[in-house]
C-alpha cells in the first residue's frame, strides 16, 4: 500500500488562522513579562468560563448552517435569567439554576423563531443571524429598559432605576459570583483549579459526543452533508436545522450565565453584545471551519485566542509603551481571524466545486470514447 505524502500547502492552508496564533503567543510571551503561574491560572479561569459559549456552535455548523452568530438570542435569555435571580434576591447555586430555570424556556421560543427564519435564508444564514442579533437586541433593550418595572414587577429597588422602572445599567451579580469557581475548588501550588466548572463543561462534551451518535444527532449530520439527500431519505430537514438552532441557542444561554457569574456584574445592557463575535473567533483559531468543528476545536481555540487577549497587551505596552497600542491589536486580530477564516472557506469551496465539474466533464469524455 502506497503512503500518503505529507502536504504542507494544504497542512498550512488548514491551520493557517492558528499557526498565526501560535507564532504572536510565542513572540509576545516574553515580552510581557507574565510569570508561568500567572498565565496558566488566568487561562484555566477563562477556560471555564468562556468554553460553554464556543461549544454552543458545534450543532449548527454540523447542520450545515455555519456559525450561529444568532447565540446572542441565547445570551439574552440567559441575562434576563439572571435579572430575576438578582429581583428574587436568590443567592449562590440556587440563584444560578433559578436563573437557567427562567432563561431556558425563553431560549427555546428564540431558537425556534430563529430556526425558522433562516431556513427562509439558505446559504446566507450567518449574515442572517447576524442581523437576526441586532433586530432581537431592540426587542431586549425595550424589555429591560422599559416593561420591567412597569408592565414586570420589580421586588428589588436596589436593581431598578431611580425612575421607578427599567434596570440599571450595571447589575451586581454578588450573590452568584463564582459560585461554579470557588465551590470545588483544587489548588495545586499556586495554580488554582475550578473543578465544579471543569465537571459542568466536561459533562456538555459528553452531551455532545452522545448527542452525535443519537437519530437527530445523525439527522443533522446528513442535512449538513447533502439536505437534497436527506429530503429524500425521509429526514424531516427544516424542523432538523431548526432544533440544532434551538440547542445551541439553550447552550448560549446557559453558557452566559456561566460566563457572568464569573465576572461577577453583568452590563445589562451591552454585556450581550461581542458574545457570539468572541465565540466565532474562539471556535475559529482552534481550527473548526464554517463547515466542521469539533470538541478539540473549541477548546485550542479558547486557549489560544485568550493566550492572545492576556498577553499581547502587555506585550505592546512593554514594547511601544502604550497598552493601547496592544488592545487595538486584539481587536484587529480577533475580527481578522473571522475575515481570514470565511475567506478560506469560500476559496476552499470554489476550488472544490471546480475540481469536481472538472472530474465530471473527464469522466464524461472517457464515457464517449468508450461508447
Amino acid at each position: 500500500m502506497s503512503r500518503k505524502h505529507f502536504d504542507v500547502r494544504s497542512f498550512l492552508t488548514n491551520n493557517l488562522v492558528a499557526l498565526i496564533f501560535i507564532v504572536l503567543i510565542i513572540v509576545s510571551i516574553p515580552l510581557s513579562g507574565f510569570s508561568a503561574t500567572y498565565i496558566v491560572n488566568e487561562i484555566l479561569s477563562r477556560i471555564a468560563r468562556n468554553a460553554f459559549l464556543v461549544f454552543s456552535l458545534i450543532l449548527p455548523i454540523m447542520a450545515g448552517m455555519g456559525i450561529n452568530f444568532g447565540m446572542v438570542l441565547g445570551a439574552m435569555a440567559g441575562q434576563i435569567g439572571l435579572i430575576f435571580a438578582m429581583d428574587w434576591n436568590l443567592a449562590g447555586i440556587q440563584g444560578l439554576v433559578f436563573a437557567a430555570l427562567v432563561g431556558m424556556p425563553i431560549s427555546v421560543l428564540l431558537g425556534w423563531i430563529a430556526g425558522s427564519i433562516l431556513n427562509k435564508a439558505r446559504g446566507r444564514e450567518m449574515v442572517t443571524s447576524y442581523i437576526l442579533g441586532f433586530f432581537f437586541n431592540g426587542i431586549y433593550q425595550f424589555v429591560v429598559l422599559y416593561m420591567f418595572g412597569s408592565v414586570i414587577p420589580l421586588h428589588n429597588k436596589a436593581i431598578s432605576l431611580s425612575r421607578g422602572y427599567g434596570v440599571r445599567n450595571t447589575l451586581n451579580l454578588e450573590s452568584v459570583r463564582q459560585v461554579l469557581d470557588t465551590t470545588f475548588m483544587i489548588k495545586v501550588g499556586s495554580i488554582q483549579i475550578p473543578i465544579l466548572a471543569y465537571l459542568i463543561i466536561g459533562t456538555l462534551c459528553l452531551f455532545i459526543i452522545w448527542f452525535k451518535k443519537t437519530k437527530l444527532g445523525q439527522d443533522m449530520r446528513a442535512v449538513g452533508q447533502e439536505q437534497g439527500v436527506s429530503n429524500a431519505a425521509g429526514i424531516p430537514v427544516e424542523r432538523t436545522r431548526i432544533l440544532s438552532i434551538v440547542i445551541s441557542t439553550i447552550l448560549a444561554c446557559l453558557g452566559q450565565i456561566v460566563l457572568l457569574q464569573n465576572l461577577g456584574n453583568m452590563n445589562t445592557y451591552n454585556a450581550h453584545d461581542q458574545t457570539g463575535f468572541f465565540a466565532a473567533a474562539a471556535i475559529l483559531v482552534g481550527g473548526a471551519t464554517v463547515s466542521k468543528a469539533t470538541i478539540s476545536n473549541c477548546f485550542a481555540g479558547v486557549v489560544l485566542l485568550h493566550l492572545m487577549y492576556i498577553v499581547v497587551p502587555r506585550a505592546g505596552q512593554n514594547v511601544f509603551g502604550d497598552g493601547n497600542i496592544g488592545e487595538y491589536f486584539r481587536q484587529f486580530i480577533g475580527y481578522g481571524v473571522i475575515a481570514l477564516s470565511l475567506i478560506i472557506h469560500g476559496w476552499k469551496t470554489r476550488k472544490n466545486a471546480q475540481t469536481n465539474r472538472l472530474k465530471v466533464k473527464e469522466e464524461g469524455g472517457q464515457g464517449e470514447q468508450s461508447a
